[in-house]
């Protein structure tokens, strides 16, 4: 393999845009978070159609915005949210892959429905790691190329694939997520579940929620039902991926890939890692439910996931 060369410059950031790969995992002892794609479904096909390893380094853009010029001939692809895909000022289909020559401008505009996108580039983005990941978590000043987010003038070094060849994929729009809409979560209950009465549990299961505009990538907050919990102080403990966490306002906080370590509120249980996609993809506004389910159901569902991801197949471009 060739060694890494300046790829692309970027022109226009966009809103919020970080370098990611899978996550930053096993470092939760000496306090830092995972990182990692919001939209780990859109992730792994961007990743996939460049024919890239499931860990490569690819650009997650917030709303779009996002412009680069490719300083070498490389191919790319974009999955994720509705924002416009141009090259060259020209429109081009998300969901599967492009080449792109040297002197091309990429730009992803601004989504309207879908929040998440993610741009991955053959062999993905040459980023030296840090604590063995290079996802960016900008609170911790970790990973990416400076541990916050892209900045016009930025160079993301990529291997010269010049000298390649390879063949242009589609994933099948029945593969494809459509982000639209409002949303039920499915929901493992945590033991923390006990502290909440019958009643409690009966409002929040049985009503509807909003998500507010006080998402990030530490967690969504929704709005709705003040939910109470028996529980009036406790000791830190740690915190999973999905969790559903109780503030005292009552108002749920689904935490997400930069939460904390640990947190001090009662958690109803955990949302579903198959269902994560679903929220964070949807904008301010958005109606939110939950259904519980059992763990077994939830081990059933993700193995089920699992299998359909790997015996699909790509699309060949003519």
């Amino acid at each position: 393999m060739s060694a890494p060369h300046t790829g692309f410059t970027v022109l226009q950031p966009g809103i919020l845009s970080l370098l990611q790969d899978a996550g930053r995992f096993g470092q939760h002892a000496i306090g830092l978070t995972n990182g990692g794609p919001l939209d780990p479904y859109s992730f792994n096909w961007a990743n996939r159609l460049c024919g890239n390893d499931q860990n490569a380094c690819v650009i997650e853009t917030s709303i779009g915005g996002l412009t680069l010029q490719a300083e070498m001939d490389t191919q790319i692809a974009v999955t994720g949210g509705d924002a416009p895909l141009t090259i060259n000022g020209k429109p081009a289909l998300s969901w599967q892959t492009h080449a792109v020559k040297k002197g091309d401008k990429v730009a992803i505009g601004f989504s309207t429905i879908a929040s998440r996108h993610y741009l991955a580039v053959k062999d993905g983005f040459q980023i030296e790691p840090m604590f063995g990941s290079c996802a960016t978590v900008a609170r911790e000043k970790l990973g990416g190329l400076t541990g916050a987010p892209l900045k016009a003038g930025d160079s993301l070094p990529c291997h010269d694939t010049s000298q390649d060849s390879f063949a242009n994929f589609k994933v099948d729009e029945s593969l494809r997520p459509h982000y639209r809409g409002d949303i039920t979560l499915r929901v493992i209950l945590g033991y923390q579940q006990a502290s909440f009465d019958h009643i409690q549990k009966a409002r929040f299961f049985n009503n509807a929620f909003e998500l507010s505009d006080k998402c990030d990538r530490m967690g969504f907050r929704l709005t709705g039902p003040a939910i109470q919990s028996g529980i009036s102080g406790m000791l830190s403990e740690g915190i999973c991926y999905g969790a559903i966490q109780i503030p005292a306002d009552g108002h749920p906080i689904v935490l997400l890939n930069d939460r904390q370590t640990i947190g001090g509120y009662p958690k109803m249980g955990a949302v579903l890692s198959l269902d994560i996609p679903m929220l964070t993809q949807r904008m301010p506004g958005t109606v939110i439910r939950f259904e519980a389910i059992t763990i077994d159901e939830a081990q059933r569902q993700l193995h089920l996931a699992n299998y359909r991801y790997q015996n699909a197949k790509l699309s060949a471009i003519p």
